[in-house]
């Protein structure tokens, strides 16, 4: 290990922590709104990822399919929850909602496939496109549970996970992709070249992270969401729906996952499964925060990421069973620092 190593290792753990930062961000946010520990939040950055690869090749992406087979799935349980409740004439709104919308970024990507358009614009329309993917699946899978124990939505979590990873496989294939940098360029650090690539993953980072921080705390929807967040019940009495914040929740956790997913695109080459780990090692730096505090899931991120990086160096074979035991001294010193709580019914 010489000071150059140590440097080069350093920044590779900058970069791999700024995307579990986002990552983790997001886990916190929608566990702490809705008690879902949501696995399959790294299936979206991959599919995301998987969509850009599809604009750079001239086609048009598979995601298009993958959203419209499950805004019909979320439409016809929307229909007929409302047709059970007597409440047939809010169908409309309904179609709207949970149809039209998610139609509109399937249109604007079936419109820019094949055509040469700024980079950017694909970008734009590959995290638009996989912003619903989530909560669609939540509509079908999760709010009809949402009253249920924490054990019960994990495991529906968990479930949700293998069936975005089978569509992922039925619509993307098991083929591989990586896309081109989205900036070019590098600059010299101590001797070392640093990619534009990762100075745009650190920047993005911290920059959605003081967005992150303003609208929690200067917006009516941020207080909302920390509102349900600190007392569900309270939340309620003074008028915030629980249904519709964490609505709020999964759109938000699902577009810092489609950020994710171009960012780290370029540099690492993306199937349909790939997004596991990486919402796995953000799901350590939560845990490590935890699931409740941003500040300290932000400084676990950036932890998991240096020491992923140290350990591919010096035991590139156990590196991931080393990210992931770092869990386990926090689980201990959490169950013997914490007191017995009965979980909030509601």
């Amino acid at each position: 290990m010489t000071p150059e190593v140590a440097l080069i290792l350093g920044i590779d753990g900058l970069a791999n922590g700024a995307v579990y930062l986002l990552a983790g961000l997001g886990l916190v946010l929608i566990f702490s709104v809705t008690r879902v520990v949501f696995v399959p939040f790294g299936d979206v950055a991959a599919f995301a990822a998987l969509s850009l690869a599809a604009f750079e090749a001239g086609r048009a992406p598979a995601t298009i399919g993958l959203v419209a087979t499950l805004a019909a799935l979320a439409l016809a349980v929307e229909v007929v929850a409302l047709v059970r409740r007597g409440e047939t004439r809010r169908i409309p709104r309904a179609v709207l909602g949970w149809g039209v919308l998610p139609a509109l970024p399937c249109l604007a990507a079936w419109a820019i496939a094949g055509r040469a358009v700024p980079a950017l614009l694909q970008v734009a329309v590959a995290v638009a496109l996989v912003v619903p993917i989530v909560p669609l699946v939540a509509r079908v899978a999760l709010q009809p549970i949402a009253d249920a124990s924490v054990l019960v939505l994990l495991i529906a979590s968990l479930a949700l996970h293998f069936l975005l990873s089978g569509l992922g496989l039925i619509f993307f294939g098991p083929e591989g992709t990586r896309t081109a940098p989205l900036v070019g360029g590098a600059i010299t650090l101590g001797g070392f070249a640093v990619s534009g690539q990762v100075l745009l993953m650190v920047g993005a980072s911290v920059a959605l992270s003081a967005l992150f921080f303003l609208a929690f705390e200067r917006t009516v929807a941020g207080k909302a969401l920390r509102a349900t967040a600190v007392n569900r019940i309270g939340a309620r009495l003074v008028g915030i729906r629980p249904a519709r914040t964490a609505l709020l929740a999964y759109v938000v956790a699902t577009l810092l996952g489609g950020l994710i997913g171009v960012l780290v695109a370029p540099s690492t080459t993306m199937y349909y499964d790939s997004g596991f780990l990486i919402g796995l090692k953000a799901f350590v730096a939560a845990i490590i925060g935890g699931l409740v505090s941003y500040p300290l899931t932000a400084v676990a991120a950036l932890l998991v990421g240096s020491v992923e990086a140290f350990s591919s160096f010096y035991a590139s074979n156990f590196k991931e069973v080393i990210v992931f035991t770092l869990i386990l001294p926090v689980l201990v010193l959490r169950s013997l620092a914490a007191p017995a709580v009965e979980e909030e019914k509601d």
